[in-house]
């Protein structure tokens, strides 16, 4: 394809492939682009709807019966503080029920049948559920709970949550609109602080929830309940079918699936449930790969019909948007194998000044997340320096991601079907280190080797960039190669890595581990 000496037909063939690649290049970017603009109109959606506060309409006649349902699969480290903290939930006992709905193969189950026995005889009404099969993991267990369940209203919290004791008294009271299906709270972060990547998932889960939720919510459009950390009208689950197990996102197929319904959601930022995010790059890249995959499951299995509806063409809009979003990452995988070439068919033709065409391109796609981002931040009162010092990483954590989500993606487009793989908690706050079994950690694949051959390409580019004295194209060759370089070595070296503080000992009633967690 690089050779100058060839002569008559040759060149013109080869000319039209080079034409044909520089068309796919920058259809490409032009997709990247279109998807990177629409970071730039949430937080239009977002700024102008941002002091239209959600506030309760009316009040409930008398405090209706709720049912709290902890899902939990071989949770040790995290089970007794989540029990914990849901019994210290205010509400009036005789109205409040708690299913601990435990599908767990481990020693999670006595700890949780030992926690739910101590609160039994303190006169709370709570119930440790086993069941003998994950049949429909998650959503399988949610819905078995709530064949038993005694409340008109369910809230849902996951085994890694902490929520405070007012969550029911500040979200209960908007059901009085009898429109209102579901009630969804802000995540914050226990363990924040604990990373470099923890640092960079709380961001990326801040601008999720802090301006998309937001944005979505009061302009009318479709958000959907995170799985965790909500409320829900029992009818509303009902109504719309129920908990389904066909997709890896039972959560998002059935906020759609219950808004198509007519149901109305109520998104409050202001009322925060603090989580632990992962601490290893196998489990966040585990937990990527399950949201990514059941994003385009759902898209798939919905999309058509919110196409088709009479809903309007902004909700479509967004609808379209929000389910498709994780197709940029295959578009990404893509884009990376064809920017280095681009460089080289450029080069060889003299074709400088289309570097300049990318130019627009960058800024949409790239300063995109840039502005989202330090908008996120700003929004929940961090200094300028915060909010700028993560960005160069979090720009290239999301490029080295682009393989393992792309993989998802391509598995859902090809029916490829999957089990519910749990993301491994450890019970990490702040900046402490417990000690966790092997097997409470991410799993390793093949991926980083892949992921490491494209660091390497990169590197190779790097140089030729420089080799050529294309010096604009290397700030962005830079941040391909340290990401894929730090996703696949972080991949790869989990187990070696130790963080510099002493590790917290664990309670005795969970000390079975005796490895650190990265």
């Amino acid at each position: 394809m690089f050779s100058g000496g060839l002569k008559g037909p040759h060149v013109a063939i080869m000319s039209t492939l080079e034409i044909v690649f520089l068309a796919t290049y920058f259809g490409v970017l032009t997709i990247l682009a279109t998807y990177g603009s629409h970071r730039y109109r949430m937080a239009y959606l977002y700024y102008r709807h941002k002091f239209m506060l959600p506030t309760p309409k009316g009040r409930l006649e008398q405090m209706p019966r709720v049912t709290i349902q902890l899902p939990v699969f071989n949770e040790m480290y995290v089970v007794e503080r989540l029990i914990d903290a849901v019994c210290r939930i205010r509400y009036p006992r005789a109205l409040l029920e708690i299913q601990v709905l435990d599908d767990s193969t481990d020693e999670t189950c006595p700890i949780a049948r030992a926690c739910v026995e101590r609160h039994q005889a303190e006169g709370i009404d709570i119930a440790y559920i086993h069941r003998e099969n994950r049949k429909g993991f998650k959503a399988g267990a949610l819905e078995h709970g709530l064949h038993l369940a005694k409340g008109e209203f369910v809230a849902v919290f996951d085994a890694d949550f902490v929520p405070a004791p007012d969550f029911l008294e500040r979200t209960v009271p908007f059901f009085a609109d009898t429109e209102i299906g579901m009630v969804q709270v802000r995540w914050g972060h226990l363990n924040r602080e604990f990373s470099i990547l923890t640092q960079a998932q709380s961001i990326l889960l801040d601008g999720h929830f802090m301006i998309e939720h937001t944005a979505r919510n009061r302009s009318g459009c479709f958000f959907n309940f995170n799985g965790t950390a909500g409320i829900w009208r029992r009818k509303t689950i009902e109504d719309a079918g129920g908990w389904q197990h066909d997709t890896l996102t039972e959560d998002l197929d059935l906020s759609y699936r219950a808004q198509l319904k007519g149901w109305k959601f109520t998104f409050l930022p202001e009322v925060v449930s603090p989580a632990e995010v992962p601490v290893d790059m196998n489990a966040f890249k585990s937990q990527q790969h399950r949201w990514a995959k059941g994003s385009i499951q759902t898209a798939k299995k919905l999309l058509p019909k919110i196409l088709k509806s009479s809903l309007p063409f902004a909700v479509k809009r967004e609808a379209f948007f929000h389910l498709t979003n994780n197709f940029a990452y295959l578009l990404m995988l893509v884009f990376s194998l064809l920017m280095p070439l681009s460089i080289v068919v450029r080069f060889k033709h003299n074709l400088y000044s289309t570097l300049l065409l990318d130019l627009p391109f960058f800024v949409t796609a790239t300063f995109s997340v840039c502005f989202f981002y330090v908008a996120t931040q700003r929004e929940l009162g961090m200094s300028w320096g915060r909010r700028l010092k993560y960005l160069p990483f979090l720009l290239s954590l999301g490029i080295g991601l682009a393989i393992n989500n792309a993989k998802a993606v391509i598995e859902a487009v090809l029916n490829q079907e999957s089990g519910f793989t749990r993301t491994p908690k450890t019970g990490a706050e702040g900046k402490k280190a417990i000690a966790v079994q092997k097997s409470y950690r991410g799993k390793k694949n093949w991926l980083p080797i892949v992921e490491l051959a494209f660091g390497i390409y990169f590197t190779g580019a790097i140089w030729l960039a420089w080799h050529l004295e294309v010096y604009a194209s290397l700030p962005f060759l830079v941040l391909f190669q340290a990401g894929f370089f730090y996703v696949g070595i972080s991949s790869l070296l989990q187990d070696r890595f130790r963080k510099s503080a002493p590790s917290t000992p664990e309670p005795p009633s969970q000390q079975f581990g005796s490895e650190a967690a990265v």
